[in-house]
């Protein structure tokens, strides 16, 4: 990517109006992570920066200011994209502030994603640029990219322009891919090379990613569009071992095995480089497939990245960068709040021709058949307000209140009103989303506040809600037979 790009014509580009120079408002999820921070730096003198971080976090590295998100709801992510003219995803596999999480990662994905997608299209945001990974030709790909690929079509779902920027490796001093290498590197003199280590891919610096997102930022796109971006060359991940080996002046031996499965991999590396799973996860998963980029004219830039393999693996083994010491994406998170809150998400499939109006009336239709020996539902304010009542007391264990400001045909919210198993919570609520096209349906209970012990909630509530939408994925299934 050249790296010289015209910031003039860039500044040029943004006059107009009677204010006359205008300084884009860029949005940028995932700010303080690896990608976000270099961002920052490169972007300060052009744009008007703000970044978006679930903790407070002071104006510095190039954003004139932080915004507290949330990007789990969508009210709050709403307020995060106010006035923003470009919105820039660099949000991956991001767990909700919950101590209870029910839900596979690529449904949390969808559902940050599509509130993401909702609140620019509620702003008017122009333009969105999202930095995926590439994908390889594959009929089936793993749970990880097919994520990324979800992700993609969710930001695009609102009609707003997205320009997708599929990237390989990231390879920078502080980023989790490279120091999840280098570590292997310095720690293993003699290293098991499987199958799976022969397999070609295409990592870029990180600077040249930036400059491509930086060439993205010059354009006023009309219609969503995929680059493809990575190195000259491609390795593979046995010869970028050994690269990374050599940059850091260590003597490796590496030895061909026919065992170790993607699975026995996946824990090996993790023991050696005491990095949590979920960040080797994603990485075996894929290994399977060549990450290359494709070579089509209408996935590249005009100027392809110039830093070899050799040149960014020198840079990121900067005695500066530290990678000796306990690195950041290493570092075990916490995602429980002060309060015992719960977060279950659950994807459906949808009949055709259905919405979520349709499957939230299916749900308070089908419930009081499935559970009829526990429970009765009663309607109260012209069925805006649901009660669960224990049959054999006449207790009410928890309320659904519709929000008829909150929802549509795509998506209908409830708040969840106190009972014997649930607290009062502002934010405790039940959605039914549509999401991939409408063809599926996401069913959340979000910031839920259980009045029970915990332990005895996770015993018996927590279980019992993820079989009762266990049920209910079945007899929407019956409606698409």
């Amino acid at each position: 990517m050249n790296k010289n790009l015209d910031k003039k014509s860039s500044m040029d580009s943004q006059l107009g109006g009677k204010g006359g120079i205008h300084r884009l408002k860029i949005i940028v999820a995932g700010a303080s992570g690896f990608i976000g921070r270099a961002l920052g730096k490169s972007l300060a003198e052009t744009f008007h920066l703000i970044g978006l971080s679930r903790a407070a976090i002071a104006p510095g590295g190039g954003y004139t200011e932080y915004r507290c998100a949330d990007l789990f709801s969508l009210r709050n992510s709403e307020e995060a994209l106010a006035g923003a003219d470009v919105a820039i995803y660099l949000v991956h596999s991001m767990m909700p502030a919950a101590r209870l999480v029910q839900g596979h990662f690529r449904d949390l994905d969808i559902l940050c994603a599509d509130n993401f997608a909702r609140a620019a299209a509620s702003n008017g945001v122009k333009h969105i640029i999202y930095v995926g990974g590439l994908l390889p030709d594959a009929v089936e790909l793993s749970e990880h990219l097919e994520s990324r690929l979800e992700v993609e079509k969710t930001l695009g779902a609102t009609g707003i322009p997205v320009t997708t920027i599929r990237s390989g490796m990231v390879v920078g001093a502080g980023g989790s891919s490279y120091q999840l290498l280098a570590r292997l590197v310095r720690r293993l003199p003699i290293m098991a090379c499987p199958k799976w280590t022969r397999t070609r891919m295409q990592p870029i610096a990180l600077d040249d990613l930036i400059g491509a997102i930086e060439c993205v930022l010059q354009t006023k796109p009309t219609e969503s569009r995929v680059y493809d971006v990575g190195c000259p060359q491609t390795v593979t991940y046995q010869e970028l071992m050994a690269a990374t080996a050599k940059s850091l002046n260590l003597s490796r031996t590496f030895v061909a095995v026919p065992f170790l499965s993607p699975r026995l991999s996946q824990l090996w590396l993790t023991l050696v480089t005491r990095a949590p799973k979920a960040l080797v996860g994603p990485l075996i998963q894929s290994l399977e497939h060549e990450m290359v980029a494709r070579t089509d004219p209408r996935y590249r830039f005009d100027n392809r990245a110039a830093i070899t393999v050799d040149e960014m693996l020198d840079k990121a083994a900067d005695p500066d960068a530290a990678t000796s010491r306990i690195p950041r994406a290493f570092r075990q998170t916490t995602n429980i709040d002060s309060e015992s809150k719960v977060f279950s998400v659950q994807r459906m499939a949808l009949p055709a021709g259905k919405n979520a109006t349709w499957a939230a009336t299916a749900y308070f239709r089908w419930l009081p058949h499935a559970l009829k020996s526990f429970i009765r539902i009663e309607e109260h304010n012209g069925s805006k307000e649901l009660s669960f009542v224990f049959r054999l007391t006449g207790q009410k264990l928890l309320g659904l209140e519709r929000l008829d400001d909150r929802s549509d045909d795509k998506r209908q919210v409830l708040r969840v009103t106190p009972g014997l198993l649930a607290r009062a919570s502002n934010r405790g609520r039940l959605e039914f989303r549509q999401v991939l096209d409408g063809n599926s349906i996401i069913a959340s209970i979000q910031d839920f506040v259980p009045r029970l012990p915990w332990w005895v909630y996770r015993a018996t509530q927590g279980l019992f809600h993820r079989w009762v939408m266990y049920r209910f994925s079945r007899h929407l299934q019956a409606h698409r037979e």
